[in-house]
């Protein structure tokens, strides 16, 4: 732990999924480290990343990781930077306490979704499952329950393209590890 640095949590998006854009954890954490980040610290293998920095991290910092990882492993992933900040009011604000582990997703997006399709999802949607978006200040998330499974739902499929945003999905379980981790920054 470094007093007087930014904790920021970095979330890469469709790494290590169905044999592309492999990405080992252990490398993933030396470019970060190459890179002058401090404190590096990954999550399971789908790219949850902690780290500390000197100034909080932006859209520079995305885009530097995001051509570091391609020089290096041929491919380009996008590359969300979510705030110690955000993920505090992600956790706090959570409209379905009831739910929780793996039928409680947040989806993150780096932009406030202009006009989303709701009627869109609404055609998706199967009883008992619900979504709220929330808007922080350096990124927006919309949480997703599905009490009858994330993978048997057809929400998922539908959320980017109704936000008309990317964004990249972390079920409750990994949000909860990595607003631990990123605490213990602090």
């Amino acid at each position: 732990m470094t007093a007087g640095k930014a904790v920021s949590i970095i979330l890469l998006r469709g790494i290590n999924v169905g044999g592309q854009g492999k990405l080992p954890m252990k490398a993933l954490k030396a470019l970060l480290e190459d890179l002058g980040y401090e404190s590096v610290a990954t999550y399971i293998q789908s790219g949850n990343v902690v780290l500390q920095s000197g100034k909080a991290l932006g859209r520079k910092d995305t885009e530097r990781i995001t051509e570091a990882i391609e020089a290096a492993h041929g491919f380009r992933p996008a590359v969300l930077v979510v705030s110690l900040h955000d993920l505090l009011a992600c956790a706090a604000a959570n409209p379905f306490p009831e739910a929780g582990g793996k039928t409680l997703h947040a989806f993150f997006l780096q932009d406030q979704p202009g006009a989303p399709d709701w009627p869109r999802l609404e055609k998706l949607r199967r009883e008992g499952e619900a979504w709220e978006l929330h808007c922080g200040d350096k990124c927006s998330w919309l949480y997703l329950h599905t009490p009858g499974g994330f993978g048997t739902s057809r929400l998922p499929a539908g959320i980017e393209r109704a936000l008309g945003e990317p964004c990249t999905a972390r079920n409750w379980n990994t949000v909860q590890k990595l607003l631990t981790m990123a605490q213990s920054l602090v």
